[in-house]
């Protein structure tokens, strides 16, 4: 019966976690949006507030919530600040990756996006694709506390793209040709040029994601 109930209780730990980070992710709950216990408990059908206060805690510390003392949660802000670090960070690691770990991605998954890329029309979801291309250039780094930071920062870059679409964040054609262009050394064995290329086009992403938030200031 204990047993039972230690996995009730996990499961329902999981599923608020689960619940409350996509609707963050989603911005449903939007940026700086303050939220309240009670109201969320009553969401998730007045599940207790012992596994919502532990997947309130998970959330703090992956940086997608603040508690406020006498004040309740917010959803984290997204700030130049964050913005900034983001694009350090990917810089950092995705180039990183792709140099030295790039060969062990596999060659038919490579070709496949190559030609995805040639063919944008059929793409019924660009920014999934997106992601779902950096992923797989990611996907070979064997380093766990790299791979955790990096993780990190995914939720944030999910977020900043959703408020800011309006803006066209993404030039699909352009994209599709700088994506080309790390593909094209990839499927050569070149990686230091594959590297490079993915620098390039993530300076171009920083460079437009800073001049966006600049404008917009919904945060």
């Amino acid at each position: 019966m204990k047993e039972m109930e230690s996995q009730t209780k996990t499961s329902l730990k999981l599923q608020a976690y689960q619940y409350l980070k996509t609707k963050i992710l989603n911005c449903e709950y939007r940026p700086n949006e303050f939220l309240n216990e009670q109201k969320l408990c009553a969401e998730m059908g007045n599940i207790s507030r012992t596994p919502m206060r532990d997947a309130l805690g998970r959330l703090e510390q992956e940086g997608l919530i603040t508690i406020l003392p006498k004040k309740g949660l917010m959803v984290s802000g997204i700030t130049e600040e964050d913005v900034h670090s983001m694009f350090e960070m990917r810089l950092l690691v995705e180039p990183y990756a792709l140099r030295t770990y790039g060969s062990g991605i596999p060659r038919e998954q490579l070709e496949t996006f190559a030609e995805l890329m040639h063919h944008p029309d059929s793409i019924t979801d660009f920014c999934e694709s997106d992601d779902e291309f950096h992923e797989l250039l990611m996907s070979t780094l064997p380093n766990k506390y790299l791979r955790s930071a990096y993780d990190r920062i995914t939720g944030l870059n999910t977020r900043f793209r959703i408020m800011t679409g309006k803006v066209s964040m993404i030039n699909q054609e352009q994209t599709c040709d700088e994506h080309l262009e790390i593909l094209d050394a990839a499927l050569a064995d070149n990686w230091d040029s594959a590297a490079d290329s993915l620098q390039h086009h993530l300076e171009l992403a920083r460079d437009k994601a800073e001049s966006v938030i600049k404008v917009i200031r919904l945060w």
